[in-house]
């Protein structure tokens, strides 16, 4: 039983090591985007309310005019003030709201089926859930 055991696993990682092998290596333009910074941050409990901009900050430089700024539910989304843009930068996308006090809200960025925040070469960012209260 040992021996059948050993081959099993020799047999396994073969096949692991021809799949690693196969996959194209990553770099920075084959991968997805990611959120590296937002404004309010994750988690942060104490937001100013009123007027203001939520802003998401990229990996890398993405498609302008495409993003998902997407509802949790219709009670945790703020209230839209204007258009969401992207800065000169290509990488900072910036959503006009206007937030309530003692309130907190979910935003996804991404979410099936809505993947629009892509980069200039078509990848889809990777989903990210922003969460965060006002005072």
């Amino acid at each position: 039983m040992p021996r059948l055991t050993v081959l099993i696993v020799a047999a396994a990682m073969c096949c692991w090591t021809s799949i690693l092998q196969a996959a194209e290596p990553p770099t920075i333009k084959n991968t997805p985007p990611v959120v590296v910074k937002t404004d309010p941050p994750a988690g942060a409990a104490d937001v100013v309310p009123g007027n203001r901009d939520i802003s998401v900050i990229f990996s890398k430089p993405m498609r302008d005019g495409s993003w998902s700024w997407v509802e949790l539910s219709k009670e945790s989304f703020p209230t839209k003030r204007g258009e969401p843009h992207f800065l000169p930068d290509q990488r900072t996308c910036v959503l006009p709201v206007s937030l309530e006090p003692g309130k907190t809200y979910a935003i996804w960025l991404n979410s099936q089926p809505f993947q629009n925040f892509q980069d200039q070469e078509g990848h889809r960012a990777v989903p990210y859930l922003l969460v965060f209260r006002t005072k």
